[in-house]
């Protein structure tokens, strides 16, 4: 974990030591205050009265016997309480502001405690042998599935994924969204010849059979059309007929010319082996080959497909395809009632079912749980304590000390506390052992 160190990182930022609400930190630095004087104030009291046992001894004559004992006592309630404050103390800052080696011990290997401490976590937290194990023991599937087969657990399931689906809808820059959709999908499509495919394509739908339906529909058009074209025949006939022939005749062309192309139209229309109809095979056919071989029709494709390209209704197209698909996925995401929404319901039920009833559905989602805990242990267990030894290589030394100090709290106070008493009640335990050997 030693690469990971503060000294081989690039400098980075500062970062705030975090800590408690104001409140909680002001309350919790009064109460470590109360403790310090607790501590410092037993300190004193056994320095009074080791300095009295001292007064007494220059000048009581004779010397009460209980004097030594006293005095042994504080001595080394002193000399206990004196070696704990300055064990304590060294921890967070210099004794006396002395530059005395190994003080201050915090503030200097902040770094070091931060390797060390990402070390332990990878080691004993992030073990891939371990959390397999955990995971392996929690029953991810039947608790996913028993939550799953729950109604109301399944609705919020499709409550969050529409919200979740409306957000990142929203989030997307419609600019942007606009341009992918031009670039990946319009401009594709505009790429590549047409007339090659196009021709390929219609080729393979006469053979098939498949154009049949065009030609039937075109010819039962044309019959449609010749029904309705009598007064547009006599209208023609009319405005090109000669000044000198009578209007009568031009009617009677006219109507002969109608009969005859109705006779005309309706045999196309239901002769299916009629010469036009073949006619119009023959052009399918022909026209598949020239766009697939013909240099002059593919040109005219080209042609056609750039005057679409540069045609208002394709330039703003893939703005007007992202307004329309967001707004419908927004609306759909959001509304309870919508397909979207009921199909997420829908799948969250019977996936949590499926996960109820299916023993080797379990045991194979348990493997992919515990294989991607285990995969990420090993191949991501680095990076991720590193950010422990990255964060705290960014704390400001002091701060961070001043900040550990608060959280250790009262407890590092007593062992001053401690210190004091228990060294009292050793000093007078060595004390009475001698006094009575040597008497």
């Amino acid at each position: 974990m030693g690469a990971h160190s503060a000294k081989e990182q690039p400098a980075l930022s500062p970062l705030a030591v975090p800590g408690p609400s104001p409140a909680a930190e002001a309350a919790r630095r009064k109460s470590l205050r109360r403790y310090k004087a607790l501590a410092t104030s037993l300190l004193l009291v056994a320095a009074a009265i080791y300095l009295g046992c001292r007064w007494i001894e220059a000048t009581a004559d004779p010397l009460p016997t209980w004097v030594g004992f006293v005095r042994a006592a504080a001595e080394a309630g002193m000399v206990g309480g004196l070696a704990d404050w300055f064990a304590v103390t060294a921890l967070f800052r210099r004794p006396l502001g002395l530059p005395i080696p190994h003080t201050a011990i915090v503030k200097n290997k902040k770094d070091q405690i931060g390797d060390s401490l990402s070390g332990f976590v990878g080691e004993n937290f992030l073990n891939a042998t371990l959390i397999t194990e955990k995971v392996r023991a929690a029953g991810v599937p039947e608790k996913l599935g028993r939550w799953l087969a729950t109604p109301a657990n399944a609705d919020k399931v499709s409550l969050e994924a529409g919200k979740l689906t409306a957000n990142i809808v929203r989030a997307i820059d419609p600019h942007e969204a606009a341009q992918v959709i031009d670039s990946q999908l319009i401009a594709r499509a505009f790429t590549p010849q047409w007339g090659p495919p196009a021709g390929r394509l219609l080729a393979q739908l006469i053979d098939e059979g498949k154009t049949e339906p065009v030609v039937d529909e075109l010819a039962d058009w044309l019959h449609r059309r010749a029904l309705a074209s009598e007064a547009l025949i006599i209208r023609v006939l009319d405005e090109r007929r000669p000044a000198w022939a009578p209007k009568i005749l031009n009617e009677m062309v006219g109507d002969k010319v109608y009969r005859e192309l109705v006779t005309f139209t309706r045999a196309v229309a239901h002769d299916t082996h009629h010469p036009a109809r073949e006619s119009m095979r023959k052009f399918l056919r022909k026209l598949s080959r020239d766009l697939q071989e013909d240099p002059t029709t593919m040109a005219r494709v080209e042609e056609i497909k750039h005057d679409i390209m540069g045609s208002t209704p394709v330039t703003g197209a893939a703005a007007a395809i992202w307004r329309a698909t967001s707004t419908g996925l927004i609306a759909a995401a959001e509304n309870p009632h919508s397909v979207l929404r009921v199909k997420l319901q829908e799948l969250a039920l019977s996936w949590g079912g499926n996960l109820l009833d299916d023993a080797d559905l379990r045991e194979s989602l348990d493997k992919r749980v515990t294989g991607a805990a285990a995969f990420l242990a090993d191949n991501y267990a680095e990076d991720i304590t590193s950010i422990i030894s990255e964060t705290i290589a960014r704390w400001d030394a002091d701060e961070a000390s001043d900040k550990i100090e608060l959280m250790v709290g009262k407890d590092l106070q007593y062992i001053r506390l401690n210190g004091t008493i228990v060294g009292s009640l050793a000093g007078l335990a060595i004390y009475t052992v001698s006094h009575f050997l040597f008497l």
